[in-house]
């Protein structure tokens, strides 16, 4: 295989619709309280990429260098696991990411009309990203190793990711947005709980704690079950929120009819090698429901 397919293979492109979804809901509401702006928008969502990208090689490198990625891995085989790529070669594509990232951020800062002051916050918490991408199974450190996993990506896909892109927009914090990205971080949780729940018993025999484990089986059911609920509760509340509605504001809650349906299926699961099955269907329904919810904004 060549560089350029060993590359794309190890950014894992299905997990990018899910990064993105944050983003796109967070400029719904700026498009809705009049204060979209397109070169913002397009930044974001590079700059997102990028972070996604660098965070997955960074997986890629950390869980092998710790001997996670073995051939009891239940889920898909990573770049360095399957001779793909090199650790060397995967190292010095994380430093160009990482470049990159900064790049695009820092652009992304300059072009966006918000107070030096804010400027400087705002890059904080790009460089806090650029962090958490690197350490969560990386280093000494490395937070997904400690059953922390689960609370960084609930900020960084739903919290700081719609109201960090929602602020880029109108300047300030608006508190009913706190609704929509409590929704994309409880499904953004979702999908590292599925992950995490498939590589139960490979993780435990790899030191790799993780809610999944703290819970145990069963308990880890309820607490999916529980996810899609708030998920669900939170951003169907934020409609009632707007001073002006109409029919077409309710359309996003069209995207709340399949994940019933994967709390169904989940609930009939019995394998841990199964739950491989919802990852997809869980982050693209994640993905269609920051689409219906930008598109209810309009109208």
């Amino acid at each position: 295989m060549g560089l350029l397919k060993s590359i794309i293979y190890a950014s894992r492109l299905r997990t990018l619709p899910l990064a993105l979804s944050c983003i796109i809901t967070g400029h719904a509401m700026a498009y809705y309280l009049g204060a979209f702006h397109w070169v913002v928008f397009n930044l974001c969502i590079l700059t997102t990429l990028l972070l996604q990208i660098l965070s997955n090689f960074s997986n890629d490198l950390g869980d092998s260098e710790k001997g996670t990625d073995n051939e009891a891995r239940i889920g898909p085989k990573r770049a360095i696991q399957s001779g793909m790529l090199s650790p060397a070669e995967l190292k010095k594509m994380l430093k160009a990411m990482i470049g990159l990232a900064l790049i695009s951020g820092i652009l992304l800062l300059l072009l966006s009309n918000v107070l030096w002051w804010e400027k400087l916050i705002l890059l904080a918490i790009g460089l806090g990203a650029i962090w958490a991408a690197m350490n969560y199974t990386q280093g000494n450190v490395a937070y997904g190793y400690r059953a922390f996993g689960d609370i960084f990506v609930f900020l960084f896909f739903g919290i700081i990711g719609v109201l960090g892109s929602l602020f880029l927009n109108i300047h300030q914090i608006n508190n009913a947005a706190f609704l929509p990205a409590i929704g994309v971080g409880c499904l953004a949780v979702c999908v590292l709980h599925l992950n995490n729940m498939r590589d139960l018993i490979n993780d435990a025999h790899s030191d790799k704690i993780t809610v999944a484990i703290k819970l145990g089986f069963e308990n880890s059911r309820i607490y999916f079950v529980l996810l899609i609920l708030a998920a669900i509760t939170s951003w169907s509340s934020y409609v009632f929120t707007q001073n002006v509605t109409n029919y077409y504001n309710f359309i996003y809650w069209i995207g709340f009819i399949p994940l019933i349906f994967i709390v169904i299926r989940f609930l009939r699961l019995k394998e841990l090698k199964e739950f491989d099955l919802l990852l997809k269907p869980t982050a693209l329904t994640t993905f269609l429901l920051s689409i219906l919810f930008f598109i209810s904004q309009i109208f």
